[in-house]
């Protein structure tokens, strides 16, 4: 299957919460998914959100990698008491996500719409 799009959105009257995301932030299935466990388990870390989800720890950390370039995903890093650190992550909070995902698809619909109002027929 191919990676969601924001026009996969237009006809489907009730997409999935998870679908919108994936969608309107051009994020794959399991990036949502990790975005959704973080919801469930704040503060993990790549070895226990790897845990949570049944995936391999390389492909959480780039899952978060994603998920922090599109702002979903905050990491801090904690001081380990055997010395070192390790970093835990934390899902930005829904009505904050709701938020950008709201701009996201509004930028898109003026984009639309502008796309739309700009169409001139070749006259040729």
């Amino acid at each position: 299957m191919s990676d969601p799009e924001i026009e996969d959105l237009v006809g489907d009257g009730s997409p999935s919460f998870k679908h919108v995301l994936s969608c309107v932030f051009g994020v794959r299935d399991h990036e949502s998914r990790a975005y959704l466990a973080l919801l469930e388990y704040p503060g993990s870390t790549v070895s226990e959100l790897a845990d949570a989800l049944d995936r391999d720890r390389s492909n959480v950390n780039r899952s978060l990698s994603t998920l922090r370039e599109k702002g979903l995903v905050e990491r801090r890093r904690r001081l380990l008491d055997s010395g070192g650190y390790v970093y835990q992550y934390t899902a930005t909070p829904v009505p904050e996500a709701k938020r950008r995902l709201h701009d996201a698809l509004d930028e898109w619909v003026a984009d639309v719409h502008d796309a739309i109002d700009g169409f001139e027929p070749d006259e040729s």
